[in-house]
C-alpha cells in the first residue's frame, strides 16, 4: 500500500515541524495519518481547521486529550494496518476517533475497536470537527491563536501536495476508492490557484499535483471557467498547468491517466513551465489484461504517445506503477508486459502483486495466480525494471543538473532531480561541500555516480 512516510507522519514526526508547545489549558490533539498522499492532505485540513479553533497539535500520544486516525481502507493489508494504527492509539491514549476511507466501514472498525469515540468516513471534515468538539471542547484565545497563511502542514516547509478533486469515475475492478470517495468532484480552478499562490507565497518551492484521476480534473464541472488576475480559467488541467507554471515554484504532476489531451502539457513541460514528469499508472499492458481490469487505455496507443512525448520533450521522466498477478494472468500476458516495458523504457517503475480487497468486483473473476507465481512475476518484472533505472541514470554521469535539497545532515545533503518526486522516487546525494545548503534550496550539480536507483553529484566550482 502506498503510506506517509515515517518522518511525516505526526505521530512521529520531529516537533520542529509542529506548532509551539501549547498554552496553559489549550486543548491538545494527536493526528496519526495513513494511507496515501490524498489522506495526507485530508490530514492537514483536518489540523488547519482545528489550529484555527485554538487546539494545539501535540506530536505525541502522551501530550494529546484525543487522537485521531485517519485511516486507509484501499487493501485489506492497509485496512489491517489501519486497525493495528487504531489498536495502538488506543493502547498509547486511549481517546481515539477514527476518520479517512476505513471510516466507510464503521462496523467493521467497532467489531475490532468498540470503544473508539467516534468514526467518520473520507473527506468529512465537518464530522470530524463536531466529534473532536464533543470529545475535547475548544478553547480559544483569539489573542494568541494565530494561523500561519499556509495552514498546518504534514510535509517539509518547502514543498506541499495539492489535491484538485475528490473521487472518480472510473469502475477498475480491482478499485473500490469510488465507493468509498465517491466520483470525481473537481475544486474550482480559482479555488486550487489562490491555494498555490499562498502556498508559494510561503516558501513553498515544490507543488505536488494530486487527485485520483488527475487528467479528468473539470470534467464534472463541463470545464467551467473563473476569474483569475482579470482573466478567465478554464477548470481543465491544461489551463491550470498553465497558470501554476507562472507562479515560480517546480510544478509536478501526479496520477495522470494517457488521455489525448495529455499531449497538450508537453510544451508546457518542454517550455519549462511545468517540471517534465508524468506520473502515469497504466497497471498493464496486455489489453486482454486491461479489459479484465477495467481500465480506460489502451497499451498500443499508449506505446505511441510516449515516444510523441519523448519527441516533444526528450528530458520528460515517465513514472507508472504496475499490477502482477491479476487474475487470470497467463505467463504470455506477463511475457508481453515485460516486452512492453522493454520497448516503453520507462525511468521510474513500481509493481504490487494483486491482492484480493473486499468489495472489489475482481475478487469474483475467475483463474486467481498461485502466490507463489505472483511472487516469481514480480521478482522478474523489478529485475527487469532495475535494470532499466540503472541504465538512465548511469548515462546521466557527467550532466550537469537541476536539484533541490530536501534534507542536510552531518554526512551529506539529500537531494531531488527535476526526475524525482519525494520519497518514491530516488535522491541525489551530494556528501562535499553540502555545510551551507539548506532543505528547499535550489542549485545546479554535476553528477559523478550512479546507482540502481540514486545518484551522488558534487557542487561545481
Amino acid at each position: 500500500m502506498a503510506q506517509n512516510p515515517p518522518d511525516l507522519r505526526p505521530d512521529l514526526a520531529p516537533a520542529a515541524r509542529l506548532p509551539d508547545e501549547a498554552r496553559p489549558g489549550q486543548p491538545r490533539i494527536g493526528m496519526v495519518s495513513l494511507g496515501c498522499p490524498k489522506a495526507l492532505v485530508d490530514s492537514e485540513r483536518i489540523l488547519t481547521r482545528l489550529r484555527a479553533e485554538g487546539y494545539a497539535i501535540s506530536p505525541d500520544y502522551a501530550g494529546a486529550d484525543a487522537v485521531i486516525v485517519n485511516t486507509c481502507g484501499f487493501l485489506d493489508s492497509a485496512k489491517a494496518e489501519s486497525l493495528e494504527a487504531i489498536g495502538e492509539a488506543l493502547k498509547e491514549n486511549g481517546r481515539v476517533l477514527v476518520t479517512g476511507c476505513l471510516g466507510a466501514e464503521e462496523e467493521y472498525i467497532r467489531g475490532t475497536h468498540p470503544s473508539v469515540l467516534a468514526v467518520t468516513g473520507p473527506h468529512q471534515y465537518e464530522a470530524v470537527l463536531d466529534a473532536v468538539h464533543t470529545a475535547v471542547p475548544p478553547a480559544p484565545d483569539p489573542f494568541v491563536d494565530l494561523l500561519p497563511a499556509t495552514g498546518v502542514r504534514l510535509t517539509p516547509r518547502h514543498y506541499s501536495y495539492l489535491k484538485i478533486s475528490e473521487g472518480c469515475n472510473h469502475k477498475c475492478k480491482f478499485c473500490i476508492i469510488p465507493d468509498m470517495r465517491g466520483k470525481l468532484v473537481s475544486r474550482p480552478v480559482h479555488a486550487v490557484l489562490r491555494e498555490a499562490e499562498k502556498l508559494v507565497e510561503a516558501g513553498v518551492r515544490e507543488l505536488l499535483v494530486i487527485s485520483q484521476d488527475t487528467s479528468a480534473y473539470g470534467l464534472d464541472r463541463r470545464h467551467d471557467t473563473h476569474p483569475w488576475k482579470g482573466r478567465e480559467v478554464r477548470t481543465h488541467l491544461t489551463e491550470l498547468a498553465r497558470e501554476l507554471g507562472q507562479l515560480g515554484a517546480w510544478v509536478r504532476l501526479h496520477y495522470v491517466y494517457p488521455y489525448p489531451h495529455v499531449r497538450d502539457l508537453i510544451p508546457l513541460m518542454a517550455g519549462g513551465g511545468i517540471l517534465p514528469y508524468l506520473d502515469i499508472p497504466f497497471q498493464h499492458s496486455h489489453p486482454d489484461v486491461l479489459r479484465r481490469m477495467a481500465r480506460p487505455a489502451a497499451s498500443a496507443k499508449t506505446l505511441d504517445e510516449i515516444a510523441r512525448w519523448r519527441a516533444d520533450c526528450p528530458e520528460i521522466t515517465l513514472r507508472s506503477t504496475f499490477i502482477v498477478g491479476f487474475p487470470g494472468e497467463t505467463e504470455a500476458e506477463f511475457q508481453h508486459l515485460l516486452d512492453w516495458l522493454d520497448e516503453a523504457q520507462l525511468d521510474r517503475v513500481g509493481c504490487f502483486q494483486y491482492e484480493n480487497v473486499a468489495g472489489a468486483r475482481a475478487n469474483a473473476l475467475p483463474d486467481h495466480v498461485a502466490p507463489e507465481v505472483k511472487q516469481e512475476r514480480w521478482e522478474r518484472f523489478m529485475e527487469k525494471a532495475q535494470a532499466i533505472s540503472a541504465a538512465k541514470l548511469a548515462a546521466k554521469v557527467g550532466r550537469t543538473l537541476e536539484v533541490i535539497v530536501d534534507e542536510v545532515d552531518d554526512e551529506a545533503a539529500t537531494c531531488r532531480t527535476k526526475a524525482d518526486a519525494p520519497e518514491i522516487d530516488g535522491n541525489l546525494f551530494i556528501d562535499e561541500d553540502f555545510e551551507g545548503l539548506s532543505p528547499g534550496d535550489i542549485l545546479t550539480v554535476e553528477v559523478e555516480e550512479a546507482s540502481e536507483y540514486d545518484l551522488w553529484g558534487r557542487i561545481p566550482a
